[in-house]
Formats: C-alpha cells, structure tokens, sequence
C-alpha cells in the first residue's frame, strides 16, 4: 500500500515559502518605499530638483536598502538554520548589507560606518517588530470580526442589530407610532 506522499497528496513547498517571502521581504520593501516617498515629501532638496525627482530617489534608496538588508536577513536565517525572530541575524544581516553598499557608496570607510549603522538600526527595527506583533495582532483582532469585516465599537451609535432587537425596535416604534396617531386624533 502506498503513502499518502507517494499518491500525490503531498503540500505544495512553495505555497509556504511564497507567502514568508511576501511577509518577510517584499511587504517591508514596499513599505519603505512608500516612508521614502514620504521622507522626499518633507526633504530639503525637493525645491531644488523638484517634488517627484526627490520623492521618487528617496522612495528609491529606501526600497533598495530594505530588499538587501531583508534579502539578506532571510538569506542569513536559512544558512544558520535558526527561526526568522532571531537577532543575531539581523545584526550580521545588517554588518555585510552595510558593508556592501557602504563600500558602492564611500569607499573603505563608508563600508565601516554604513555596517554599523545598518546592523544597530536594523536590528533594532526587528527588535522594535518583535514586541510590537502582539499588540498589533490583537489591535486587529479588537477591529476585525470573524468574517474578516470591519467591527464596530461597543459605543459607536451605529448598532448591527440581530433578529431579536430588530424585533424589539419595531414593537417600540409602532407603539410610539400609535401612541402619536392618538395625540393627532385628540389635538384635533
């Protein structure tokens, strides 16, 4: 009799590792890029080359850095076969992305400070995305229902009202209908 494996149920590898990479990699990237759009917004050089031209670079180099500094998180996570929330490689994730654009963008000395720069403010950027998932996690949990649709706060004035109530709302509304129909009648 055969496995389960060898029929062809098997999971697909890549389904999971699609949807890590999406989270781990491309999601930051595109977030950085989208805070370096907003960081030209604010620049003191847009007057001078222009609002889309400094928007655009920063969107740019920040995006650039995230996909190598994350990149190579992941590709540091895979070759010291540890989980994805730890530090230590973050830290080296941070020293050889630093040391590689910092050599592309000053030279020798550029290496050193761009590696210690990105792996303090790399991993304190993880250290900062490991606390604060729990609290964001139940934020969206106190925001979003089970079918994945907006939830509204206990005291909001607008009220999603089951069978009953709506049946209860009706009664009062048409014993208050009746009860204005009567003071018509009288008044008149």
């Amino acid at each position: 009799m055969a496995s389960p494996n060898q029929q062809g149920d098997s999971p697909s590898p890549s389904s999971s590792t699609s949807v890590d990479w999406r989270r781990r990699i491309l999601i930051p990237t595109i977030l950085a890029g989208v805070a370096g759009g907003g960081v030209g917004l604010v620049s003191k050089h847009r007057k001078v080359y222009g609002l889309a031209n400094i928007s655009a670079t920063y969107a740019t180099n920040f995006a650039i850095v995230t996909g190598c500094y994350c990149g190579a998180r992941e590709f540091v996570t895979a070759t010291r076969k540890t989980g994805p929330d730890d530090l230590l490689n973050s830290a080296i994730a941070g020293f050889g992305t630093g040391a590689i654009l910092g050599r592309l963008q000053g030279g020798q000395f550029g290496a050193y400070r761009y590696s210690l720069i990105f792996a303090v403010v790399g991993t304190a950027v993880d250290f900062a995305a490991l606390k604060l998932r729990p609290k964001l996690h139940d934020f969206s949990e106190s925001m979003f229902d089970k079918s994945s649709s907006l939830k509204l706060p206990e005291w909001s004035p607008i009220q999603v009202l089951d069978e009953e109530a709506l049946a209860a709302k009706r009664a009062r509304e048409e014993k208050l209908y009746g009860q204005r129909k009567a003071l018509n009648k009288e008044e008149s």
